[in-house]
């Protein structure tokens, strides 16, 4: 172990601070007198909010400026919400730890079901996935775009910009907050891929700090958002394609359920394979089977592993 302080990396929102601190809480105790910096920074992702991610630059805004730091040396690792970060990662930056996995579940927040909303109700979200789920359940109601961190898009929905917003149960947890909203029945209402694990991100070449991170990685929460990440890459989607996923674990196996949908809701077609945690190419299978299966109007938004 280095005497220096380890420098780790996180976006400035209240979340990232939350989850950074989990981490270091973690390899501290993991590696008692580790000593770990904490260095934030304003994401692109942070600065404008006025417009849903996909249009203006998609996922890699919320880890374009930790991966420049990463890479030149400025920090040893970065902390990430596993659902933000871009499928397709530089080589030279490796995933090296993934913390226990969080509460899944999407939360309702205005109303106490989806069903409660009143005729043309607005839902306000900025995610392809929540606004297509939410359409596909209430064909009526009308998406708006909610950008910003939970804070933020609570005071977005308590002026009335909206009737109902939807946030990830995991989150509301992490900053102590988990009696907001009604969670939605996981089963039911499929959470995103990646959806309530923390990813901590180093250089591959890094062999110390891969070393030290390793002590801190949850095997099974690790096997089951990796297998998320690779239906994810061999369906070739994108920030504006509607995709869900809940993968639950079974002794040595996974069974993940998975549903694409078209972005207007209207369409969707779902697929569950149980598979052997280790088994890597089991995601790619279902992903082939859910798009020979999905209509023109949800393999539009979908590439197939060519285009990923």
């Amino acid at each position: 172990m280095t005497d220096r302080p380890l420098k780790l990396g996180t976006r400035r929102s209240p979340l990232a601070m939350a989850q950074a601190q989990e981490a270091r809480d973690r390899l501290i105790t993991a590696h008692p007198g580790t000593k770990v910096e904490i260095v934030p920074v304003t994401a692109s992702g942070d600065k404008v909010l006025d417009r849903p991610l996909a249009e203006i630059g998609g996922k890699a805004l919320w880890t374009k400026e930790l991966d420049a730091w990463l890479l030149d040396g400025q920090i040893d690792f970065a902390v990430h919400s596993l659902k933000d970060v871009e499928t397709h990662r530089p080589e030279e930056i490796v995933i090296a730890a993934v913390l226990p996995r969080e509460d899944v579940r999407d939360v309702l927040v205005g109303a106490a079901s989806l069903a409660d909303l009143p005729p043309g109700a607005r839902i306000g979200t900025s995610a392809p996935r929540r606004a297509a789920q939410a359409l596909h359940a209430r064909p009526d109601c009308e998406v708006v775009t909610f950008r910003g961190n939970v804070q933020t898009r609570l005071a977005k929905l308590a002026a009335g910009e909206a009737d109902a917003t939807l946030l990830a149960m995991a989150g509301l947890n992490r900053l102590g907050q988990s009696a907001v909203g009604t969670p939605l029945d996981p089963v039911i209402w499929l959470p995103a891929p990646g959806q309530g694990a923390i990813a901590i991100e180093c250089r591959r070449d890094d062999a110390a700090t891969r070393a030290v991170l390793a002590a801190i990685d949850d095997c099974a929460s690790h096997q089951a958002v990796m297998a998320e990440r690779a239906l994810l890459a061999a369906l070739g989607g994108n920030c504006h394609s509607p995709i869900a996923v809940l993968t639950q674990r079974h002794g040595s196996d996974l069974t993940m359920r998975a549903a694409l949908y078209s972005p207007d809701g209207r369409d969707r077609v779902e697929g569950t394979l149980r598979f052997a945690a280790d088994d890597h190419a089991a995601p790619a299978a279902l992903a082939a089977d859910l798009l020979n299966r999905a209509s023109a109007a949800i393999r539009l938004h979908f590439a197939g592993p060519e285009g990923g």
